[in-house]
């Protein structure tokens, strides 16, 4: 089974904001697959698709992005379980606005989902997804900027994102990482160039 994390903070205060693209990721996925509702867990709630004659699990953590770690650790503990068949989608206020970066492995970057993820897995050696949010103004304002939802001027940037990310997710499991990582890591560069 593969397994798509979409990080996010639970609650309807939380619903739009930059912290939540990966939860954006999933419902899209979750409409485009018409995946099917699975009983929710106490860590998280998830659905489950065949793509390909391969069982997908869409997973949206309910621990809040801090602990994204402890819904991770209910599938590391399921037989056969591999971290190279998990998928992480996340917010990066290091990009813009729009921009995805696929990375088979690294460090958190002072994401605390990660740094969560990575406590409970023991390792950095997972695939993530990260979708630009853009910077906040300083380091003071940060917590601030990741719960704030998009501006106007965002929107549009913001949706073709998640669609895109949506792609990229799809080009994984049909293609593998590398696959991925060349098609939607190049593509992001050549468009960062013409604009």
């Amino acid at each position: 089974m593969a397994v798509v994390f979409g990080l996010g903070n639970p609650g309807s205060r939380y619903q739009d904001t930059r912290h939540n693209v990966g939860w954006s990721v999933i419902e899209t996925l979750v409409a485009r697959w018409s995946a099917v509702r699975q009983p929710d867990q106490p860590t998280h709630r998830w659905w489950q698709a065949d793509r390909n004659g391969r069982t997908v699990a869409l997973v949206e953590p309910q621990t809040y992005m801090n602990l994204s770690g402890d819904a991770v650790a209910g599938w590391r503990d399921e037989p056969g379980f591999d971290p190279g068949s998990m998928l992480v989608v996340l917010d990066d206020v290091y990009l813009p606005v729009g921009t995805l970066r696929l990375r088979a492995r690294g460090s958190s970057g002072g994401h605390r989902g990660l740094e969560s993820i990575e406590a409970a897995l023991g390792s950095t050696d997972y695939p993530r997804l990260r979708i630009g949010v853009g910077a906040a103004e300083s380091g003071e304002q940060l917590r601030d900027h990741v719960l704030e939802t998009f501006g106007p001027d965002e929107q549009e940037a913001v949706r073709v994102a998640i669609e895109s990310s949506a792609d990229a997710v799809e080009c994984w499991l049909n293609d593998g990482l590398v696959a991925a990582m060349n098609r939607f890591n190049r593509r992001v560069q050549k468009e960062a160039s013409e604009s």
